[in-house]
């Protein structure tokens, strides 16, 4: 598997919207699915912040996912990768490598406490769960030192 991030580029982002559609991936990461408008307009946001960070993973010449780091106070990490590309080791593999060129600690991210498989890829990656939080859901709240 040749996995590679790079600058999110606009002809990224129809994939990228497609991802965050899925109705299963959105339930299981307890996430309200943007419109194409919304989602335009935060791809927006983000490319004219410098202090935000984003990426596209590409693996074997094709976009999966994207990751990014954001925050003012406290930075956090946060991915999503598309449900096709799901259990091949591609989430873990594309964090560890963002958290080479992202060096800043402390870093959290935050996760359902029903998304077992985002909980594993954090833990795989070295964040240990220091809270949990309820909202709308139940969060558990990682930290990587």
């Amino acid at each position: 598997m040749e996995l590679v991030l790079r600058e999110t580029t606009p002809e990224d982002l129809p994939i990228l919207f497609e991802h965050q559609r899925d109705p299963v991936a959105a339930a299981m990461a307890a996430f309200a699915s943007r419109d194409w408008d919304a989602f335009v307009a935060h791809e927006a946001m983000i490319r004219s912040n410098p202090a935000l960070i984003r990426r596209t993973i590409v693996v074997d010449g094709e976009v999966v996912g994207s990751l990014g780091c954001f925050g003012d106070e406290q930075r956090e990490v946060g991915y999503w990768v598309g449900r096709a590309h799901w259990g091949r080791g591609i989430a873990t593999a594309a964090l560890a490598a963002f958290l080479g060129e992202v060096t800043e600690r402390p870093l959290l991210a935050h996760v359902a406490a029903t998304n077992t498989g985002s909980a594993k890829v954090l833990e795989h990656c070295g964040f240990v769960e220091v809270a949990r939080e309820q909202t709308d859901i139940e969060e558990i709240v990682y930290r990587l030192a």
